[in-house]
């Protein structure tokens, strides 16, 4: 260690040294800042940015400036560190930690990105440690990381490594994969994920309905944006609940969220102040008047060309009557009508997720890419 000077000042740093620092987040509120990402925030979207260029070729996949700084200020449930790594005054990295609050509270999720001119030079490893470092420090003992890579990656005769789950597989030589294998992480899961091109044809749409609605008598189509009417937003919540359960999440050390009204509340308030706007469609069962299916599509006017796919759920007692296609379709029509600069919908689905696989085939969704999901338990 660096001993102080004689004046009890610290010495500078080497030159060359790495120097890993929490980027300061703007407080919300209406100050002359709560809009603006500060300087370290707007550097670290930049490299996100960069990275999602290189790789996808667009932005569809990555934050907007206001989404990322709703994003990293957290809330209740969720607490969200962002670190910067320089090397003098060289942006060369990043990591992040966030940390569940309300549930799940003894995992983390781990996130690295270094700069492609600066790989393999140790710089992942030392962003990886000081986020595990700071995982550890808040008494998380599961930590878990995720990579997509596109469909073109895995080619022929490619060494493939299988997920525990026993479907999917992901290339053993990608660089993600290496380093999360090589820092101890098992792939848990992969996910599949999947672009649709827009618009859908009406006369398609119309078959898919027709054909559900013959199975889904005892049900009623609803949809809101943006805010659940107060009459669903118990019902709401619950489904919501059951999402965490029912989505297959292989063995992964992720348990049942808690969701209540307040919550509902809070999250659309996030996506309103982070410029989303959400399409919602849902079933609600006419005899008992309870909320039994949703599916929900946002869209961002900054990036207005790519829809992505949220959460998609039947609760289990209603399933058979074709509500899964019944609320993509309608939500699709929609949506189609409200965002017609749309030209995509983005999903992404467990690879053992047959049922809303077959779903997403019919109403013409192609495979994008592959995600794994990765997790690392502490001893």
């Amino acid at each position: 260690m660096d001993k102080p000077d004689p004046a009890g000042v610290p010495p500078l740093p080497p030159r060359d040294a790495l120097v890993i620092a929490a980027v300061v987040i703007p407080p919300g509120g209406s100050g002359p800042d709560a809009a603006r990402p500060s300087a370290d925030l707007r550097t670290c979207q930049a490299m996100r940015e960069a990275e999602d260029m290189a790789v996808w070729g667009n932005l569809d996949r990555c934050l907007t400036d206001k989404e990322a700084l709703e994003y990293w200020r957290g809330n209740r449930y969720e607490e969200r560190h962002l670190f910067l790594a320089r090397i003098g005054n060289e942006p060369v990295g990043l990591c992040s930690v966030t940390l569940p609050l309300r549930d799940n509270t003894a995992t983390a999720g781990i996130d690295v990105l270094v700069v492609p001119g600066r790989r393999r030079r140790g710089i992942g490893r030392a962003l990886l440690r000081h986020a595990e470092s700071v995982a550890r420090t808040r008494g998380r003992s599961s930590l878990a990381a995720f990579h997509e890579i596109p469909l073109e990656v895995p080619a022929g005769g490619a060494r493939m490594l299988a997920a525990k789950s026993g479907a999917g597989q992901l290339p053993m030589d990608h660089a993600a994969g290496g380093f999360a294998m090589a820092a101890g992480y098992q792939l848990e899961q992969v996910e599949r994920s999947s672009r649709l091109a827009l618009p859908v044809s009406e006369s398609l749409l119309a078959r898919l309905e027709a054909e559900g609605l013959a199975h889904a008598e005892h049900y009623t189509l609803t949809a809101w944006d943006d805010h659940c009417p107060e009459t669903l937003v118990a019902g709401y919540a619950r489904l919501r609940v059951r999402m965490s359960e029912d989505a297959p999440t292989a063995g992964m050390d992720w348990q049942r969220e808690d969701w209540d009204a307040a919550r509902v509340r809070e999250d659309e308030s996030t996506l309103g102040r982070g410029g989303v706007k959400s399409s919602v469609a849902g079933a609600v069962h006419r005899h008992t008047g309870e909320l039994v299916a949703y599916t929900v599509l946002t869209w961002r006017p900054e990036v207005p060309e790519p829809l992505i796919q949220q959460d998609t759920l039947v609760a289990a007692e209603q399933r058979g009557h074709r509500l899964g296609m019944l609320v993509k379709a309608a939500n699709l029509r929609r949506a189609q009508e409200k965002w017609p600069s749309a030209r995509s919908v983005l999903t992404w689905n467990a690879s053992e997720n047959q049922h809303m696989l077959a779903i997403n085939t019919a109403l013409g969704f192609k495979p994008a890419g592959y995600e794994g999901e990765w997790q690392k338990r502490l001893g």
